[in-house]
């Protein structure tokens, strides 16, 4: 059941803020079910593979909200990002993969209250 839950999350944060699987199910599959970061990234990656974005990005693009060419791109660099990660991640010690995750939520996180208007 927490592992619907945590589905249940990811998926309201995505329709409200196009989030996810590395700031949403990443750090619940570690906080909650105490998975070994590796296999929380793994995890996360296996559930993102089903279109399950598509329900709420219909939404957007019937509401004219949506940029099917930049979405292709992104799709595109995503396949190949998501393959340069996991190989470099899977090399890494699991403490220092979980602080660079760490650091880079920090990182998000100033940008985003520094730059709000």
């Amino acid at each position: 059941m927490e592992y619907l839950a945590i589905g249940v999350a990811a998926g309201l944060l995505a329709g409200l803020f196009g989030i996810g699987g590395g700031v949403v199910i990443v750090p619940a599959l570690i906080l909650v079910a105490r998975m070994k970061p590796e296999t929380a990234t793994g995890t996360s990656l296996a559930a993102l593979l089903l279109p399950v974005g598509a329900l709420g990005a219909w939404q957007y693009y019937r509401s004219g909200f949506l940029d099917a060419r930049a979405a292709a791109w992104i799709a595109l660099g995503i396949l190949v990002g998501a393959w340069l990660g996991a190989h470099l991640a899977l090399r890494l010690p699991a403490r220092d993969l979980q602080r660079a995750f760490a650091v880079f939520l920090i990182f998000v996180a100033g940008h985003l209250w520094f730059t709000a208007r």
